[in-house]
């Protein structure tokens, strides 16, 4: 049973484009359907994580509006904040899901039982995966994601089904 899923954002939760503002903001464009996968999850007790190489005030705004409360940016060690978050919420990597789409994010497949790529993800984390989704970063994998974990945990009508590729 999974119980805790650990998200990137850039390339997962984002399609990983960067976008400034003309006084230097840092822009970011989130699916509105990957948030509703979000609050099925939390709604069937699944933990919600996202482990960031990169912060912003937009992350922070997005994760404050879904609920999640382990948010973690600017984070150089994956694997490390990984590791503390599953001794602090007493959550085994047998019931932990991490998804990601870039080099760094092999650190969180480390640590997970079941390893998450969006389609467009980098070759190196489709090959380590055990599920990719139907649908790109930032256009509804998370969401693609939380119908197979859903399943998974026997919850499949709460969610409407799967609908995800596995890979």
């Amino acid at each position: 049973m999974i119980r805790m899923l650990v998200l990137d954002v850039d390339g997962v939760l984002t399609d990983g484009g960067l976008f400034y503002g003309p006084d230097g903001e840092q822009l970011k464009r989130f699916n509105v359907r990957d948030g509703l996968g979000i609050k099925l999850l939390q709604q069937a007790g699944v933990t919600i994580a996202i482990v960031s190489g990169r912060s912003s005030p937009a992350l922070a705004r997005r994760a404050a509006e879904l609920g999640i409360a382990e948010l973690h940016c600017g984070v150089g060690d994956k694997a490390a904040v990984m590791s503390a978050l599953q001794t602090r919420l007493a959550t085994p990597p047998a019931d932990t899901a991490a998804m990601g789409d870039d080099l760094p994010d092999l650190a969180l497949f480390a640590g997970a039982a079941l390893r998450i790529a969006p389609a467009d993800a980098e070759p190196e984390l489709i090959a380590a995966a055990d599920l990719v989704t139907r649908r790109a970063g930032g256009h509804g994998a998370v969401r693609d994601a939380a119908v197979h974990i859903l399943a998974l945990n026997g919850n499949a009508a709460l969610a409407g089904g799967p609908t995800v590729a596995h890979g």
